[in-house]
């Protein structure tokens, strides 16, 4: 099972998406911003998840 880091990660990149195209839709820069930033927070949680993926797994070997 992937790590609680990568999934958590996944959506706040997802929301992110959606968060930015709400703000490109309504002129809302703002809106815009907090999407860009949400995308970054998420990839960079899902990598810190990918990472304690890879040491659980070479842990196992």
């Amino acid at each position: 099972m992937p790590d609680h880091d990568r999934i958590e990660g996944a959506a706040k990149n997802l929301g992110g998406n959606v968060k930015e195209a709400a703000g490109k839709v309504t002129g809302d820069e703002k809106l815009k911003a907090e999407g860009r930033a949400d995308q970054v927070e998420g990839k960079v949680q899902n990598a810190v998840g990918g990472a304690k993926d890879a040491l659980r797994d070479a842990s196992k070997h």
